[in-house]
């Protein structure tokens, strides 16, 4: 009976941590596209990408359940593909999560200065004030992790039941446009983003540690909870506010989305952040306190820079980051699962099919993402 509770308490943790990857910034950037570009087709989107997403994550599983020991996304590629693959690994990994951890100092930092100071103008500060805090929460790496996302998930989700109570009888069917083909790749970048969560598979496996039979399981309930996550929360959103979605869609809509929006992309960046830790320890083997400071310090830095020199907008942020990072990422790992196959040292606890004719119809469809982020 003990064994039993303690593999449920791992597997609602391990669900948790994919979740808290999963919902983010998209909070704030998905309502946004889905009014520029029409909610019926950002539906499509979630469920498309979502299930790509997916899909990959069962990849990724089996990967990690084929592999002994501890590793990140870098650490698989260069033992599967080598040390060449291993830099462009290398480069997505880090870019990605950097990108992200901009996005939720940019988004937490505007939802808390308008809170306290009715406007956000001070933002920046805010949001350098953010970086600072969640760096301390980082420093813990894999207890911090498990101690706090499941609390911020059930936050989260008690949050949108209470949304969708308030604002159900608010949806005007007239604020919706279903389609808008002069914005239709609109959705492409920020949807990849919001759903991309690569880099929390090898950390749901440590959590998982004597339950990896439950990783499946796991995948799946991330992957059905998210994305039905974001399409009711953004059918709210956009149904009360129509056209005039803004950018960060959060801060127009009361105090209670904002909260939203700021537990959100909590769970986010400690997830992203917790992995670029340990992906700087376990893969580039950097010592504890010289990881912390590249996974926590410089994104602060790099924070205050692009919004110094103005150089992107928020849904930019999300944009470029999801299909740049999480395309070459998902292509790296459909070539990885291949080799995988043939070259392993642990019998895994499940198998996913992975054909050539399959796995290249993948990368198409990421390599078309990269390349259409890379033109936007």
């Amino acid at each position: 009976m003990k064994r039993m509770k303690s593999g449920a308490k791992k597997y609602l943790v391990a669900s948790s941590v994919l979740i808290g990857s999963c919902i983010g910034a998209g909070v704030l950037g998905i309502p946004y596209v889905a009014a520029q570009a029409g909610v019926l087709a950002t539906i499509l989107y979630i469920l498309f990408i979502g299930g790509l997403i997916y899909l990959v994550n069962l990849y990724l599983g089996e990967i990690v359940l084929r592999t002994k020991g501890n590793h990140q996304l870098i650490g698989y590629t260069e033992k599967y593909l080598g040390k060449k693959a291993r830099r462009i690994m290398e480069f997505a990994v880090i870019f990605g999560i950097y990108a992200a951890l901009i996005a939720y100092m940019y988004g937490m930092g505007q939802s808390l200065s308008q809170i306290f100071t009715g406007g956000t103008d001070y933002y920046i500060y805010f949001g350098i004030g953010v970086g600072l805090i969640m760096s301390f929460l980082i420093r813990g790496g894999e207890k911090s992790l498990k101690k706090f996302e499941k609390f911020g998930v059930m936050i989260i989700l008690s949050l949108l039941v209470v949304i969708i109570s308030v604002f159900l009888d608010k949806i005007d069917i007239a604020n919706f446009s279903f389609f808008n083909f002069s914005n239709i790749l609109l959705p492409f970048g920020v949807v990849l983003f919001a759903l991309m969560s690569f880099q929390a598979i090898p950390e749901v496996k440590i959590v998982l540690k004597g339950n990896e039979k439950k990783l499946k399981k796991v995948i799946k309930t991330g992957s059905i909870v998210s994305m039905a996550f974001y399409i009711l929360f953004t059918v709210v959103v956009v149904g009360y506010k129509g056209i005039n979605t803004p950018q960060v869609a959060t801060l127009a809509l009361g105090t209670v989305f904002i909260f939203l929006g700021i537990f959100t992309m909590f769970t986010s960046y400690m997830s992203g952040g917790v992995a670029l830790r340990e992906s700087f320890c376990f893969d580039e083997r950097m010592k504890k306190n010289t990881a912390w400071v590249f996974s926590s310090i410089v994104p602060i830095f790099l924070f205050v820079l692009t919004q110094l020199t103005n150089f992107f907008s928020f849904t930019n942020i999300l944009s470029v980051g999801g299909v740049i990072s999480g395309g070459i990422m998902a292509i790296m790992i459909l070539l990885v699962v291949k080799k995988s196959k043939v070259k392993f040292n642990r019998e895994p606890e499940y198998s996913v099919p992975a054909n050539w004719a399959f796995i290249s119809f993948l990368i198409l469809i990421f390599v078309f993402g990269v390349f259409v982020g890379v033109r936007g």
